[in-house]
């Protein structure tokens, strides 16, 4: 059976619009007048193999007819061929007219391709089809919007794993690549950039590049990044941008550091960043004048204020309140790990009464610092709204540029003769010497002096401007030995401290982390030197993993001691270790102090000469 006998078969009954396929009636024999009997359609098929003589007659007639017909279109078809040689010898140009009117024709109106379906027939794609493709095309711009979003997600992820950036929260905005989007994203003014640049500042760094734009969309945020990696103009530079321009309200953005040396030297930056621009960034040096400067009668003629927790605290008692922290937009804690410590060493109480006093509903709050501890993030969660934890590298963790090295000395006495063997052998200055206590500072200090070298101390017993006076020397190079207690642990920015030694074992590795990190600083190479005796064997594990996960080489034993229980640790950082004084003078060349009754005879003797009385007389009396 033929197709068009198959074509004719299925389609008996069916009605056939004659006006507008007529071509098509034509092409497959559909006659107007159908003499076969509808109802029956499928009577000429022979599902059984039955075929009778006549049926068998008819199919001889019928394919005497298709012989005819065959025969017909071998003639229409060798037409067509001579048609087709006479229309490749016509010009190229009539080619393409042809061409251009095909292009016109399916870009017509549905109107218009009805006029040619009933011309040419039945066009395989209908006009329906023709309509799809409109969804088809917006199904694309969906698909490819689509990539384009997983292609920048791609591509941000990749920055924030090329750089060890790992953040934790929603609606998180993609990190900075160069300080010049924030001109163009933030509008941040032209003469702050330029001071950036001045001070030496090419390119973010990764603290930067993720801390920024999340402080630009007013999130608050917990940052925890190594220690030399820029955290403080992380923070600075987002204050300017909001700020905008001096305004005389009061203090609208407030920082607040562990030490006066941490919150000098980050006034000091800010006046850097903001030169030129006219905001008044202010310290509090004495209470006293400070009640005048900022009290309630003052013209509020300041912008942003740096200070320890407890000048601001005398302020703040003062009747009536001697600083309005009320108008304050944005508050920032620098080394917040530190001042969330709970006792003598911490400043936990006078960070409540802080928050307390910014009342501002507009009020944002950041906190920064190069280790990390639970009770930080435990608070945060609870307190801030819709946080986001930024930490840049892992938690805890040492700086990578820094060489550490563990040094066993025996016994106390040890550690004079490693500490002179040092100097012996020569060193580069400046060098950073930590000890446990402001009395082994001294006795250090008092050995050292004889040692042919420029050395100096700092410690809390000091005046300030005795401790100002000590570090401009050591920035300036005057000094280059420098012996100092945990006060100078703390976001302390030498520029080019080559050596830092731990004369004493430090007592926990948060503190061990911020010793190391007084060198190595802004991409620059150093060394870390760590004294251990038997006495420190507790707490060696711990130092111990800091170092090889820094990549430094370690001995297999030491971290393969036991853990020391948290509540030893505790104890440990709350009272370390008892160690002999520094001294090798011998004993009996120390004068020692007199009896009680050689100072009562001293008393009296001084008492007698103001008196104008002999002392035999004023002992008989």
């Amino acid at each position: 059976m033929d197709a068009v006998d198959l074509f004719r078969k299925l389609g008996a009954g069916a009605k056939f619009d004659f006006k507008r396929f007529g071509k098509d009636a034509e092409r497959f024999k559909v006659a107007r007048s159908q003499s076969k009997d509808v109802s029956k359609p499928l009577e000429g098929f022979n599902f059984f193999g039955i075929n009778t003589r006549e049926e068998a007659a008819v199919h001889d007639d019928e394919n005497e007819e298709e012989e005819s017909e065959e025969e017909q279109s071998a003639v229409t078809q060798k037409r067509k061929h001579s048609n087709k040689d006479e229309s490749l010898s016509k010009p190229r140009k009539k080619q393409k007219a042809n061409k251009e009117e095909t292009n016109n024709a399916e870009n017509k109106t549905d109107g218009g391709e009805e006029e040619e379906l009933e011309n040419r027939g039945i066009q395989w794609l209908s006009s329906q089809d023709k309509k799809a493709k409109g969804p088809k095309t917006k199904a694309k711009d969906k698909l490819s919007m689509k990539r384009l979003k997983q292609l920048h997600s791609e591509k941000v992820n990749q920055i924030r794993h090329s750089n060890r950036i790992n953040v934790h929260g929603t609606d998180v905005p993609d990190p900075l690549s160069t300080f010049e989007e924030l001109q163009k994203e933030y509008g941040l003014d032209p003469r702050i950039i330029q001071n950036i640049k001045a001070a030496g500042f090419q390119t973010p760094t990764p603290i930067q590049m993720q801390a920024i734009p999340l402080m630009m969309h007013r999130r608050e945020i917990l940052a925890c990044a190594p220690t030399g990696s820029g955290k403080t103009m992380a923070f600075c530079l987002p204050l300017l941008v909001h700020l905008r321009q001096p305004l005389n309200k009061g203090f609208r953005a407030l920082i607040v550091a562990p030490t006066r040396e941490l919150a000098s030297q980050t006034h000091r930056e800010l006046l850097k960043l903001s030169e030129g621009v006219g905001f008044r960034v202010h310290m509090i040096n004495k209470g006293v004048d400070a009640a005048k400067k900022y009290g309630p009668k003052s013209a509020k003629k300041f912008d942003i204020l740096v200070t320890t927790p407890n000048r601001l605290i005398y302020l703040l008692n003062q009747d009536p309140p001697a600083v309005d922290l009320s108008s304050v937009e944005w508050l920032v804690v620098d080394e917040s790990d530190k001042l969330f410590e709970d006792g003598k060493s911490g400043f936990r109480d006078q960070l409540a009464t802080i928050f307390l006093a910014c009342s501002s509903p507009k009020i944002c709050r950041a906190f920064f610092s190069a280790t990390f501890t639970t009770e930080v993030e435990k608070w945060c969660k609870l307190n801030l709204d819709n946080l986001v934890c930024v930490n840049i590298g892992p938690r805890n963790s040492a700086a990578e540029t820094v060489e550490q090295e563990l040094l066993f000395v025996g016994a106390e006495n040890g550690k004079l003769l490693a500490m002179r063997d040092l100097i012996k052998k020569g060193f580069m200055p400046p060098m950073l010497v930590f000890v446990q206590s402001i009395e082994r500072a001294r006795e250090l200090f008092h050995e050292l002096v004889y040692e042919g070298i420029n050395v100096d101390v700092i410690h809390a017993d000091r005046t300030q401007q005795q401790r100002d006076n000590v570090i401009s020397s050591f920035r300036s190079g005057k000094i280059w030995v420098l012996i100092c207690t945990a006060l100078m642990a703390r976001g302390i920015d030498f520029k080019g401290v080559n050596l830092v030694v731990n004369y004493d074992f430090p007592t926990s590795a948060v503190e061990y982390i911020h010793r190391i990190g007084r060198t190595g600083r802004a991409g620059h190479k150093g060394k870390a030197i760590t004294f251990f005796t038997e006495a420190d064997k507790p707490l060696l594990r711990s130092i111990a993993t800091v170092i090889k996960q820094a990549g430094c080489p370690v001995p297999d034993y030491m971290i393969g001691f036991k853990k020391i229980k948290s509540k030893v640790k505790r104890q440990l950082e709350k009272k370390p270790p008892r160690r002999s004084t520094i001294r090798t003078m011998p004993r009996f060349l120390i004068k020692k102090k007199p009896d009680k009754r050689k100072r009562k005879e001293r008393k009296v003797e001084a008492h007698s000469k103001a008196n104008g009385v002999k002392p035999e007389e004023s002992t008989n009396n």
